[in-house]
């Protein structure tokens, strides 16, 4: 046990020297006794438990018995009597600045021994089900802003001793705590030193922005608009993904547990598929990739014909207007999907109260005069609604969002060169799906390269009892499942 003060007096001088005398209101240093022994409380006001700290200070006034007295070490003595489980000596200064900008108070012996107590308590609310996440059947608890709260969700879901949390402190300023998390014998040493090495890499003041910011350590994403990490705000979807080797970073502050790795397949599932017999499952989950599929090509697609009648056999021919209008058809659909992405971030930054008000005008009374003003067919609100639609059935928020990009790309591309700018656009987009490859793993597998077994999981939902290993993307040392 090494001292890291003088004396109280040092300890004392130093905090001021860290956060100035009567500067911040919430850097607090208090004189006090800890029975017989006089120390220095340091803390900031608004991270601890007060309820906590106040009960272990009134059980310590007074005198001390007289063989705690003949103690000469104050470190000893003070561990002796000490009523708490979570008590730390501190050997570094830098150490003991970032444990109290933590929320743990420190005490100052008059040796100059430094001790330091966990007694966080981080504003924040309590697990409830996320907005985005929703399921009509399974848990309604879903992970916090509080990294404590987020790790015992997890773990109460996986009573295991091979769960690992392993923490980190990332950035000079914000010191903010980011938690791998694996099971130990699933997870790759690959994928762990990989992470690991980004991690240490990260030469920033802070990570306000916190599990987006993240992202764009790790992989470097720039200007790619695929999301390359899966978020979830479910602790059962978290503790599915470790089980199978995936590795979780939690990150404080975030109610969002980043998963890696993530092919493009794995942002097209849901908890709900689970939660439902396998044949329902089967269905939704074929239902939504048919969804998310429609999404991208339905309205270039729609677009292509509607514009090239001899494309069409005649009983199709009741596709696409017959008196477009005074507005080119391609600004009619850049206007109306531009429209509704508006009113989806009108719709976020409204209260919930006039939301649905908000809703009714924009989809009932603009849409129909929209049309009898002659702005828009009625093809083309028809389309565009039914394209929402389709985008709004993927899970992914950030998935949704970059296909609306691509869907532009491909309406823009067939506007330009018809038909073959159609495919074009569709096979340079495959292609470059076909290139990612973050943390090494391809990012349309099982596709490409092609598993017919892996594929075929993830177009059936198959029993639970099935034996299935884990996904050969996780690179688990153990891919057997069955104990």
């Amino acid at each position: 046990m090494e001292k890291l003060f003088q004396s109280v007096n040092e300890g004392e001088e130093w905090f001021y020297t860290c956060f100035g005398k009567d500067k911040t209101f919430d850097a607090t240093a208090r004189s006090l006794h800890l029975w017989d022994m006089p120390a220095l409380l340091l803390y900031i006001n608004g991270l601890i438990d007060s309820e906590t700290i106040t009960t272990l200070l009134t059980e310590m006034q007074g005198a001390r018995g007289k063989e705690d007295e003949n103690q000469e070490d104050g470190g000893e003595r003070f561990l002796s009597f000490f009523p708490y489980h979570a008590v730390s000596n501190v050997k570094d200064r830098d150490e003991l600045l970032t444990s109290i900008l933590s929320g743990q108070a420190a005490f100052i012996t008059p040796d100059g021994y430094v001790f330091t107590i966990d007694i966080r308590s981080y504003p924040g609310r309590q697990p409830e089900e996320p907005d985005n996440e929703k399921v009509v059947r399974g848990s309604r608890d879903g992970f916090t802003e509080n990294l404590i709260q987020n790790t015992a969700l997890i773990r109460r879901r996986l009573r295991t001793e091979d769960l690992r949390f392993e923490m980190h402190k990332v950035t000079m300023n914000g010191k903010t705590d980011v938690t791998i998390t694996y099971m130990q014998g699933a997870a790759s040493k690959e994928h762990l030193d990989y992470i690991r090495e980004r991690l240490d890499a990260i030469h920033h003041d802070g990570l306000t922005m916190t599990d987006k910011s993240l992202e764009e350590f790790l992989f470097k994403q720039r200007f790619h608009p695929m999301p390359f990490v899966r978020f979830t705000e479910r602790p059962d979807i978290c503790a599915a993904h470790l089980l199978e080797g995936h590795v979780a970073i939690i990150v404080d502050t975030s109610p969002s547990v980043i998963l890696v790795p993530a092919p493009l397949f794995h942002h097209l599932q849901h908890a709900e598929e689970y939660r439902q017999a396998p044949l329902i499952g089967t269905f939704v989950r074929i239902m939504r990739l048919f969804a998310a599929t429609m999404s991208l090509v339905l309205l270039p697609f729609w677009y292509l014909l509607a514009t090239n009648q001899h494309y069409l056999p005649d009983f199709l021919s009741y596709i696409g207007p017959k008196d477009i209008g005074e507005i080119p058809l391609l600004v009619q659909l850049l206007i109306a999907d531009g429209g509704i992405e508006i009113l989806r971030m009108a719709a976020i930054h409204t209260p919930t109260p006039m939301s649905t008000a908000m809703g009714l005008v924009a989809a009932i009374v603009i849409g129909q005069v929209a049309i009898d003003v002659g702005l828009f067919t009625p093809e083309v609100v028809l389309y565009v609604a039914v394209s929402a639609i389709f985008t709004f059935s993927i899970p992914s928020y950030e998935l949704s969002l970059t296909t609306k990009i691509f869907r532009i790309c491909i309406l823009l591309s067939t506007a330009l060169l018809g038909a073959p700018g159609f495919f074009l656009s569709i096979t340079v987009l495959f292609y470059y799906l076909c290139a990612l490859k973050p943390m090494g793993v391809p990012y349309l597998w099982p596709a490409v390269p092609f598993f017919p077994k892996a594929m075929l999981r993830v177009l059936i939902r198959f029993p639970m009892t099935a034996d299935a290993p884990r996904p050969f993307i996780t690179d688990s040392p153990d891919r057997d499942r069955v104990s």
